[in-house]
């Protein structure tokens, strides 16, 4: 099965749109087979890759819900190897239908799974909150990548997104990972942004990507095309960034894409990967780096609110 990355962080404006249709592109563009689901109402992705969501006829609403399958919402893209299953403002409303529903957390899960058997990466563009959709995607999903402004009021709230990551490997999906936390909207000439980097690292350790995305004009001139950076200019900075980001998620992921590439890849979600190495080892590595919000003092706590990056923080 396809590695399933959802993106998210219930603060609005901090690029998870920009870095789920970049990030899915990107990876395309090294010839893994990637889908990309927008399951945001405001259905920016959608538009960003090029649809409109009103002339879609079967979006990630009808399979929520039932009317149609995950397969039958599939739709091709201009980029070779990248498949999108569209959003629409119907979404709205899907919360509402879906609270009677049994196990209702798990809806998005179990509509994915024979079209993630198709997919290296599946790629899940969350909406800006906490609500029943981000959780389904969680419960969906194998990591999740969190986006972090380089501004002061982007570090706070994070405390609350890492005890619903907590939550949910509680009580719906005790695998999640964290794949990493990215810094966006990067200034390298503010000191506000380079402070903020320090408190991210310092907060989140070795699960802070190398990469960091950088302010950029055509970044930000792309949607309104329809397209990822990469096909609106190449050799700009965001291009650069975001194909940084795809190598770094593609050297953490090998073991992964070996084992799903030989057709063992967890078709069942009951078969641990294999180890490869000192098994005392590979403990140690994962209570280090997959799980920082446990490695972290007092990260998820009763007091985790409070000790989340943004306190302390001074200029």
């Amino acid at each position: 099965m396809g590695k399933v990355i959802a993106i998210a962080n219930q603060k609005g404006g901090v690029g998870k749109t920009t870095t789920a249709i970049n990030l899915a592109a990107s990876l395309a563009a090294t010839e893994h087979s990637t889908l990309l689901i927008d399951i945001d109402p405001q259905a920016n992705c959608t538009s960003g890759i090029g649809l409109e969501p009103k002339d879609v006829e079967a979006s990630i609403y009808e399979a929520l819900i039932g009317e149609v399958s995950a397969q039958e919402t599939v739709l091709s893209t201009e980029i070779p190897f990248l498949d999108v299953v569209p959003s629409h403002i119907n979404l709205v409303g899907a919360e509402i239908e879906m609270i009677d529903v049994m196990e209702r957390e798990k809806i998005l899960s179990n509509a994915l799974q024979r079209v993630r058997r198709k997919y290296d990466f599946i790629v899940i563009d969350c909406p800006p909150s906490l609500g029943l959709l981000t959780l389904n995607s969680l419960t969906a999903a194998n990591s999740v990548l969190i986006p972090v402004q380089a501004e002061y009021f982007a570090l706070e709230g994070l405390g609350q997104l890492l005890n619903t990551i907590k939550i949910v490997r509680q009580h719906l999906n005790p695998d999640l990972e964290i794949e990493g936390v990215l810094l966006t909207m990067f200034d390298t000439r503010l000191r506000l942004s380079n402070q903020v980097a320090q408190e991210v690292r310092r907060y989140f350790g070795d699960k802070v990507f190398e990469t960091i995305v950088q302010r950029n004009v055509r970044l930000s001139e792309a949607p309104s095309f329809g397209k990822p950076v990469i096909l609106y200019d190449a050799t700009s900075k965001g291009s650069k960034n975001y194909m940084s980001l795809a190598r770094e998620i593609l050297a953490d992921n090998q073991r992964y894409l070996q084992h799903h590439a030989n057709g063992d890849g967890q078709a069942d979600d009951d078969e641990p990967l294999p180890a490869t190495g000192d098994a005392s080892e590979e403990a140690a590595s994962s209570s280090r780096s997959d799980r920082p919000e446990e490695s972290v003092p007092g990260a998820l706590s009763e007091s985790s609110e409070e000790k989340t990056p943004a306190n302390g923080f001074s200029l």
